[in-house]
């Protein structure tokens, strides 16, 4: 079963490493959804899951980390430099280490390329200068909708894909947080949004002063995007939200138990 360190003393901290040493580090973006999920979608798609898992789950889970890079620039969006993020979690995932932790797994709830590239190289440094504890620790990164292959299956959709705000995340939203998801779907203008789901980047706008290969870029969003859905919420339901979800429990229990096997069997 899962322990739950917002609700645990130090004698529970005790108990819960003699049954086992993962411990799971939720972390989400303060984020726009479009006008139908709301700008907590990707904190829940990470805490939700370790919640949900809770009877099954061998692992202490962590509060939350709310805030990290998204990109986007509508209102609501809160952008932590990725960098920075990638340096915050190291040093989290460094006391966990120092506390006696064998196994730890940060599940983003949103993953974003800069973040997620940022994160990988601040993970790569930290193990690459701290020898003994990455002779100690397993560190893992997992996207959580990389436990689901149904929901990865929408990023393959042809000829657009489904992304952020779509089917696949406002059907989870229906799942575990109904009450949150508004009945009225608003997207941008046709072009737009065929293009956000085209390609999930495709919101950035790239700037050079100078046309040369030297210059580099000034990145922010397209001024013409007011909504920013990237996908097909229209075909969203609760139903395919409950798959979703069970695949993501199943694979996380999974991935869990075998990261304790091993620990066990060193």
């Amino acid at each position: 079963m899962a322990f739950y360190m917002e609700k645990m003393t130090v004698r529970d901290m005790k108990q819960a490493m003699e049954k086992t040493r993962t411990v799971i580090i939720p972390t989400g973006v303060v984020e726009q959804h479009g006008y139908h999920l709301p700008l907590s979608t990707d904190i829940l798609n990470a805490v939700k899951p370790t919640v949900l898992a809770g009877d099954r789950l061998n692992a202490v889970v962590a509060p939350s980390v709310n805030y990290c890079f998204s990109g986007g620039e509508l209102l609501g969006t809160v952008n932590v430099n990725p960098n920075t993020f990638g340096l915050y979690i190291s040093e989290i995932v460094s006391e966990f280490a120092r506390m006696g932790f064998e196994n730890i797994i940060v599940l983003l709830g949103h993953g974003g390329t800069d973040n997620l590239n940022a994160l990988k190289n601040s993970f790569h440094m930290l193990l690459r200068k701290n020898k003994d504890m990455a002779e100690k620790i397993t560190l893992s990164i997992i996207e959580v909708f990389n436990l689901s292959p149904v929901w990865m299956s929408g990023f393959k959709l042809e000829p657009e894909h489904d992304f952020h705000a779509g089917m696949m995340e406002t059907s989870v939203m229906k799942y575990w947080a109904p009450e949150l998801v508004g009945d009225e779907i608003v997207m941008d203008d046709e072009y737009l949004a065929k293009m956000m789901r085209t390609d999930q980047d495709w919101f950035e706008k790239r700037i050079k002063p100078v046309d040369s290969p030297y210059i580099v870029e000034t990145v922010g969003q397209r001024d013409e995007i007011e909504v920013g859905v990237m996908g097909l919420p229209e075909r969203a339901s609760k139903e395919l939200g409950e798959q979703i979800c069970n695949e993501i429990i199943d694979n996380l229990v999974e991935y869990v138990d075998m990261l304790e096997n091993h620990r066990k069997n060193k």
